[in-house]
């Protein structure tokens, strides 16, 4: 298979295994509602150490990744500053931030992309999807290491986002309306990505016969296969009114005789209007039809412009107070292609906090319980990104006019045939809805008809409600520091980041309990885990702190059934005497269970 490759590539391959970990520390005070690590969070932090914090939580669960990355256009300013032990990478660093004239800008953009992906790949649940948006500019070195790290086969598409309706003259050759949205699957356990039929494709169901199974529209009976290829499929169909015996002269039927036969039983077959069609064509009833097949052209009629991503943070704001955000519409289309409502959504990018607006609103729409995480490592997360997010939780001041879509149908010529038929409908959704606006709007654009209730705001926009918990890094768990009884973490944080690495799955914060410096961690498929600990020095180096018989003893009276690995300081009782007592219990000391957990 062929590979990327970049400058820096020997030096970050593995770079996200030497990230160490931090500690979530919550902030209740910037927070909205009570402070969690397994709710909504916005975390404010270089993303890749804010990954790396994830990973004992989260590595398996994740079941969506929308991120925004810089596009590396060369007028955006972003700096690569991962603390990667290369000469090499320490010259980068002086020469942020990363512009247009700097000819290892691509370079630069895939070794900050690679361990980050990486971390990611981890998080994502099995069935789990990423979506990532870009331009023109890293894309086809986006699909290389997305083909390396997730592989080739668990592409899923290259979405076109149509993003404006009007080009510019400035460019010297092509304009580009349109941005990607590059999607991977975690594993073939996603197999499947349907959305649910829209005005627009079901517009070309009809009844033209008054059928009393409504309205419906054909597909071809005629097999692509030829006579020579399908002889079971060659039979004559006999045209009822005309009583004439048909067959194609060079290709078979779709159906199986005894499938045939059913569809004339249940009067399936189209024979055309007045029954002189060549050949038949079969019935396809509205009131059958499946879900839909995603396209992988989205236009900004269906899900926002890149202007409208402004307008949004100008009716939160105010003002004009980030460059370029994303429409909610946008990823609301993705959270729409997911298909749990309670599913978890990542965006290590998170920038202005779209991906957070789109969960409240989708939940707030269908009663979802879908959780977000964020995470932001510019100094604006708290006064921007997590402020966006207060505001549609709890309202926001807003004067100036809001417009809410109530419906858009693709004109056809048998609309305008019938276009009572339409005006009754349009009057329809004003007597109903009209009281809530202070007009309806109705408009046609590039053939569709839009119809939108138009509203004066003077005081205050309506919250969508919601919670989340804003959080920062804390400081690393190292071994240089446990040594030295330095900035011990808490019990937990410690547990989090062992269990994960002894089993390779996520910590479940709701079922580990610690008392008196024991605690339970959590189960794994084989073993049981444990840890004695307490982040005070003189209490590492007592006799509580050490495993012995009895602490064994009673750990497999707890929890019977499997092994138990148990994190101590120290023990008193060898592995050949818990073997011959009987215990299957195994001791991991630390500290130098951190230090290998660090550098493995």
């Amino acid at each position: 298979m062929p590979e990327l490759v970049f400058k820096g590539k020997e030096f970050v391959y593995n770079h996200h295994l030497a990230v160490p970990h931090r500690p979530l520390v919550p902030h209740a005070e910037k927070s909205v509602g009570a402070a969690r690590l397994d709710g909504n969070l916005i975390i404010h932090g270089d993303n890749l150490e804010a990954l790396k914090a994830l990973l004992p939580l989260y590595a398996g669960k994740v079941d969506c990744i929308f991120i925004d990355p810089p596009y590396n256009t060369g007028n955006e300013g972003w700096c690569y500053n991962d603390n990667v032990n290369s000469p090499m990478i320490r010259e980068w660093l002086n020469s942020n931030p990363v512009g247009i004239e700097d000819g290892l800008r691509h370079d630069k953009w895939c070794a900050m992309m690679w361990p980050r992906l990486r971390l990611l790949h981890e998080l994502l649940a099995e069935d789990g999807s990423i979506w990532i948006t870009l331009d023109d500019n890293e894309m086809h070195r986006a699909r290389e290491m997305m083909d390396d790290i997730f592989g080739q086969t668990n592409f899923v598409a290259s979405v076109s986002w149509i993003k404006r309706h009007t080009r510019s003259n400035n460019a010297r050759m092509f304009y580009s309306t349109k941005d990607n949205v590059l999607v991977y699957r975690k594993s073939e356990a996603l197999n499947i990505i349907k959305e649910q039929r829209s005005e627009k494709a079901d517009a070309g169901y009809l009844n033209p016969d008054n059928d009393p199974r409504g309205p419906w529209m054909t597909s071809s009976y005629v097999n692509p296969a030829t006579r020579e290829q399908r002889r079971n499929l060659c039979y004559p169909i006999k045209n009822p009114y005309s009583n004439e015996l048909i067959e194609h002269p060079t290709h078979a039927w779709k159906y199986s005789f005894e499938e045939h036969q059913k569809h004339v039983e249940g009067n399936r077959l189209w024979w055309g209007a007045e029954g002189t069609a060549e050949y038949p064509r079969l019935k396809l009833y509205l009131s059958e039809a499946d879900l839909m097949v995603p396209i992988d052209v989205w236009s900004y009629s269906e899900v926002g412009s890149s202007d409208e991503g402004g307008e949004e943070l100008k009716q939160i704001f105010g003002q004009a107070v980030f460059d370029n955000p994303k429409p909610t519409g946008l990823v609301e289309k993705v959270l729409s292609l997911i298909a749990r409502k309670d599913a978890v959504i990542l965006d290590s990018f998170a920038g202005s906090g779209t991906t957070a607006h789109a969960v409240i609103a989708a939940n707030k729409k269908d009663g979802g319980n879908r959780k977000f995480i964020l995470v932001e490592c510019e100094d604006y997360a708290d006064r921007l990104t997590a402020e966006r997010v207060r505001r549609v939780i709890y309202g926001y001041e807003f004067t100036g006019t809001q417009r809410e879509e109530l419906l858009r149908k693709s004109l056809t010529f048998t609309d305008l045939k019938k276009a009572d038929k339409l005006l009754d409908q349009i009057a329809g959704i004003e007597n109903l809805e009209g009281h809530r606006f202070d007009s309806i709007d109705k408009k046609v654009k590039d053939g569709e008809l839009v119809v939108e209730g138009v509203r004066a705001v003077e005081e205050r926009t309506e919250g969508l409600g919601g919670s989340f918990t804003f959080c920062t890094l804390g400081e690393a768990v190292g071994i240089d520091r446990l040594l030295r009884g330095e900035n011990l973490p808490d019990f937990m944080a410690l547990g989090a980041v062992l269990f994960h690495m002894a089993t390779s799955e996520a910590f479940e914060p709701s079922v580990a309990w610690e008392k008196e410096g024991h605690g339970y961690l959590g189960e794994s498929p084989a073993f049981h885990v444990w840890l004695i600990y307490k982040p005070e020095l003189d209490f590492l180096k007592s006799r509580e702190a050490a495993l012995t018989l009895s602490k064994a003893q009673a750990l497999v009276e707890a929890k019977p059934g499997k092994r138990h690995l148990v994190f101590a300081p120290a023990r008193f009782v060898s592995q050949k005497l818990l073997d011959e007592a009987g215990l299957p219990v195994e001791f991991a000391p630390l500290p130098f269970a951190l230090y290998r957990v660090e550098r493995r």
